[in-house]
C-alpha cells in the first residue's frame, strides 16, 4: 500500500487498522530514534529564530524521579506485522508544523502567551 499521502503517524494508523494479523498487539508507531528536549528546542529555535535562546526554570524541570529520563519507540513490531515504515525524518516533519504554525488562522486561535504548569 501506497502512504505517500499522509504522514507517518497517520498512516501507521491505517496500516494496524487494515492488517489482519494485529489483534491484541501492542504496536509502536515509532522511527526508533531519539532526541533530548534541549536538542530538539535548539532545532526548532534554529528554524524560527537563532537569536534565541533557552531559559531554564526550575518550577518547569522534570523532577528527578518523576518518570523515565529516556523515550525511545521500537518500530520492529509494526515493520513485521504491516507495510508502514517511515518516510518522514524528524527535521522534515519540524519545518512542516513551523509551516503550519505561521498560518494565519492558526496564529489566531493559538495562545503562544500562556504556559500551564
Amino acid at each position: 500500500r501506497d502512504f505517500n499521502y499522509c504522514r507517518d503517524t497517520a498512516a501507521g494508523f491505517i496500516a494496524i487498522a487494515e492488517a489482519e494479523n494485529v489483534a491484541g498487539e501492542e504496536i509502536n508507531i515509532a522511527t526508533q530514534t531519539e532526541i533530548s528536549v534541549g536538542d530538539l528546542a535548539q532545532k526548532l529555535i534554529d528554524m524560527i529564530n537563532p537569536s534565541a535562546r533557552i531559559i531554564c526554570e526550575e518550577k518547569r524541570m522534570r523532577p528527578e524521579k518523576s518518570e523515565v529520563r529516556r523515550l525511545l519507540g521500537a518500530n520492529g513490531k509494526i515493520k513485521s506485522l504491516t507495510s508502514w515504515t517511515p518516510r518522514w525524518s524528524l527535521d522534515d516533519g519540524l519545518k512542516e508544523t513551523v509551516k503550519w504554525f505561521r498560518k494565519p488562522e492558526v496564529q489566531a486561535r493559538y495562545k503562544a502567551n500562556i504556559y500551564n504548569v
